[in-house]
């Protein structure tokens, strides 16, 4: 169980602080059942209230300083999402952010970056649905980096960039 005051990444909405565990006084929900109280980063999302036990959402504590470091250092040997069917990239994309697993992300983000690059050698631009996906993930995990590595978000790409061409 996680505690009040630690920092915390839940599923697409990235990271939040737990300010607590309640239970709800509503019709319909079982008096027992506890609740995380979660404060997003942005605060404009307001407060999220989300079952302890919810297996649907990822919920996952940050990563340290070094698993940030060594989730870089991996992304060359991490293999994009094998997608054959494009009626389910949507949900596959979906599944990824759910998921909350930063491995999962930098395969969605280097599947979609691999699409983007095919498609435009074919002429096409970009699929809304790639780029809100694609946005939505590097807005997860670059948030997350930044924060851990305290380099500002929108440095993280050239930072990702140079370390995996140092190698």
């Amino acid at each position: 169980m996680f505690e009040t005051g630690e920092y915390v990444v839940y599923g697409h909405v990235g990271i939040c602080e737990v300010k607590g565990v309640t239970t709800m006084q509503q019709e319909g929900v079982p008096a027992d059942r506890l609740y995380y109280v979660l404060q997003p980063e942005k605060k404009s999302e307001g407060t999220i209230y989300t079952p302890v036990d919810n297996m649907r959402m990822g919920l996952r504590r940050m990563m340290t300083k070094a698993e940030a470091a060594e989730l870089i250092e991996e992304i060359p040997s991490i293999e994009a999402l094998d997608i054959k069917n494009d009626k389910q990239r949507e949900e596959c994309y979906k599944e990824c952010l759910r998921s909350c697993d930063v491995i999962e992300m930098v395969r969605m983000i280097k599947s979609i970056y691999n699409r983007k690059i095919q498609r435009f050698k074919m002429g096409k631009k970009n699929t809304a649905v790639d780029e809100r996906y694609m946005k939505m993930a590097e807005d997860s995990l670059y948030t997350e980096l930044s924060i851990l590595l305290d380099i500002p978000r929108e440095k993280m790409v050239d930072y990702i960039s140079d370390k995996i061409e140092g190698h």
